[in-house]
């Protein structure tokens, strides 16, 4: 690993393009067609709900899992033809932290700027400066297994970056992390990408995703939309969101939910927030509609739509409902009231992936069940296929 000539982007600027990128699990398709395009030094955020095929585009990118079909080049190497070159020289943070809970934070880091071949003469300067970008000092000789979840989290990401790679995937890095730990990781990884990294991170947290330079929206393993959030808003979505305030929140909610030009009605904490399906309509007509089912109104104003509404309004139908309930029940800091639609008023959403029973985000092989995660070596601890 350590002899292979330096990696090169695209002609183009790009990090990563995929073509058709594919991958099938018996006759369940994971990862359909998938023309992926990040630029070299952004942060891209990948979003998309619990098996969608986030994790599974992150292990054919990293060169863990072969592609059904298609491919593509990471930081100029072919992923089909040389995927153990690719492991050599990305950084990879997997869903589950690779940490060695018996070994210091300081013997962790050895451990991997050894994997991953770091010049034994600058081990000493790369393990210091990784302390001091995770903000470990102090910590060095305390037990991996002893850390708090933002601590383990800052530790793998600075494992991930012990070899200074150009390229880093963040597989959903804040699942189950506290909201002050979530926000000081995305203010490193933000430097991180300031300074040149170019940085790939899965998230199903739409306030993360705000913070993107780009964004790739994929949904039952097709991208469908792709673009910086202002784009997306001003280009892709093009339905009102409006806001309204009324005393009785519970019954102008059953009266909008029924109006065939509201196309989705949810709850707020004291506020109503409706995505509009006719385009046409104001708030002085939404006004004049509550007002006519004798409802007091204070007020209707349109908003800016968030990047929730804009990844919701990409799903068919019949299933937004049930998509909100689900991000939201991922959020920790979300309101606990479901959206209400036409289709499904209030009603209570299981929170699976719409074409599975309790299945994997990556959605596993039959011969993969019940395996470890594959965070293969250097990426990780175990193995796995791709290996």
């Amino acid at each position: 690993m350590g002899s292979d000539p330096e990696p090169e982007t695209e002609p183009t600027g790009h990090a990563v393009v995929t073509r058709g990128l594919t991958r099938r699990f018996g006759r369940r398709v994971a990862v359909d067609h998938l023309d992926l395009q990040v630029r070299a030094g952004e942060l891209y955020g990948f979003l998309g709900p619990n098996g969608a095929g986030k994790s599974t585009t992150l292990r054919m990118l990293c060169g863990l899992l072969a592609p059904s079909e298609g491919g593509g080049t990471v930081l100029g190497i072919d992923l089909v033809a040389e995927p153990e070159r690719i492991k050599s020289v990305i950084g990879y943070m997997s869903q589950k932290f690779s940490l060695y809970d018996d070994l210091t934070v300081n013997e962790n880091l050895t451990f991997y700027a050894r994997v991953y071949m770091v010049p034994r003469g600058v081990h000493a300067a790369r393990i210091a400066q990784m302390i001091q970008l995770a903000d470990l000092a102090g910590r060095e000789h305390q037990l991996a297994g002893t850390l708090s979840g933002g601590y383990r989290q800052r530790l793998a990401l600075a494992c991930a970056l012990v070899h200074a790679p150009r390229l880093v995937f963040l597989d959903e890095p804040t699942a189950g992390v506290d909201p002050v730990s979530r926000r000081n990781f995305w203010g490193l990884i933000r430097r991180l990408a300031d300074e040149g990294t170019t940085i790939l991170v899965t998230t199903h947290y739409m306030d993360e995703a705000e913070l993107c330079d780009t964004l790739g929206f994929i949904y039952q393993g097709r991208l469908i939309a792709q673009g910086s959030p202002a784009s997306i808003k001003t280009t892709t979505f093009r339905q009102p969101v409006m806001e309204v305030e009324t005393a009785e929140l519970r019954r102008a909610a059953d009266v909008l939910a029924d109006w065939d030009a509201i196309e989705e009605v949810q709850r707020v904490g004291a506020r109503l927030r409706l995505v509009v399906g006719d385009p046409a309509l104001t708030s002085s007509d939404i006004e004049q509609h509550l007002r006519a089912e004798g409802l007091e109104v204070r007020w209707v104003q349109e908003v800016e739509p968030s990047v929730e509404d804009l990844f919701v309004s990409f799903v068919d139908k019949q299933r937004k409902a049930r998509l909100r309930e689900q991000l939201r029940a991922l959020d920790p800091q979300a309101p606990l009231t479901p959206a209400l639609s036409p289709e499904g008023r209030g009603s209570k959403s299981d929170t699976l992936p719409p074409d599975g029973k309790g299945s994997r985000s990556d959605t596993l092989a039959p011969e993969e069940r019940g395996r470890r995660p594959d965070t293969l070596s250097p990426l990780g601890r175990g193995q796995g296929e791709g290996a």
